[in-house]
């Protein structure tokens, strides 16, 4: 015991240091994989998509600097401005629709009835199915003259075929359409989330309030809703955010429309897409990259500030 003590007692400052220096290069071992790929693939392009924004590139020629021309381009865009309104229009058809039906059946399968293993995987299935398959699927469902949805339609009201909707085929339902093939895909995965919140729910606040009389509708608007607010927020702007960077999704449903049905569907990220790619416009394109990044910037600020109002 004298011994071990005398050998600390004789351990220089130097092999200290050496040995906190040690566990720093051992700690930063295991973060530098992420950190590498963060840096090359991440913030080495966002930094490079704001140089662009203030230059004229095609990726051919040289670039020559246009100072802030991108942006006041943007302004007079109405090509911009109609991608920007279809982003916002189906942000609002997405989000409450999806954490209404989410909820509900959230609610419905915590409930002890039987199958309800069964029916959470059915429900989770289409979240982890492949977006092309089931967007050929859903074509197909919806097709304007063979598929079921129509016909049914036709049964139960007698109206022609050629009278009703065209859904993906058409400029006025398409919109519609893809907010309705969204909110299946994913209502899964968020009524997961909502599953974990109620199973959080102490299942004394519900016995506490039966024996104060409230009914079914009294504790899930005085137990239930107070005590998923964080979950709800959380919910809120997961959905925002993805729906304001969508793309893949219109690329499934609408790949080979006309332009009507285009003009009907593009969103942002799209009209990005187009612009840089196919028109090899960009700069331009990372104007309004990064229009989209100051969007989505300012909801993550709202997140963080709501997290420490609701998330305690």
């Amino acid at each position: 015991m004298q011994n071990e003590t005398i050998l600390r007692t004789n351990k220089s400052p130097k092999s200290r240091l050496s040995r906190g220096l040690r566990d720093h290069l051992v700690a930063y071992s295991f973060i530098a994989p992420n950190f590498i790929g963060f840096a090359l693939f991440t913030l080495v392009p966002m930094i490079f998509a704001f140089i662009l924004a203030f230059v004229k590139w095609d990726g051919a020629n040289p670039m020559k600097f246009i100072g802030l021309d991108n942006f006041s381009r943007l302004i007079s865009d109405t090509t911009f401005h109609k991608a920007l309104w279809n982003t916002i229009v189906y942000t609002i058809g997405v989000v409450p629709l999806t954490m209404i039906v989410a909820l509900a059946l959230a609610i419905l399968l915590n409930q002890k009835i039987m199958g309800r293993n069964f029916m959470r995987t059915v429900f989770f299935f289409p979240y982890v199915a492949s977006l092309v398959a089931v967007a050929a699927v859903w074509n197909f469902i919806f097709s304007p003259t063979m598929g079921p949805v129509n016909n049914i339609l036709h049964l139960i009201t007698g109206i022609p075929l050629e009278e009703l909707p065209r859904w993906a085929a058409d400029k006025q339902w398409a919109m519609f359409t893809v907010v309705l093939f969204t909110v299946w895909k994913n209502m899964g995965y968020y009524m997961v989330i909502y599953l974990a919140g109620l199973q959080g729910i102490n299942p004394e606040l519900y016995e506490a309030a039966e024996l104060d009389g409230a009914g079914p509708w009294r504790r899930f608007r005085n137990v239930t809703v107070p005590q998923l607010a964080p979950t709800t927020f959380f919910v809120l702007m997961i959905l925002v955010i993805n729906s304001f960077k969508v793309y893949d999704i219109f690329i499934n449903l609408f790949a080979g429309a006309d332009n009507q049905l285009s003009d009907a569907t593009r969103v942002m990220v799209y009209q990005i897409y187009n612009t840089a790619f196919r028109s090899l416009d960009y700069g331009y394109a990372s104007a309004m990259a990064i229009v989209l990044f100051l969007l989505v910037l300012g909801i993550t600020i709202v997140q963080f500030r709501g997290e420490k109002k609701y998330g305690q």
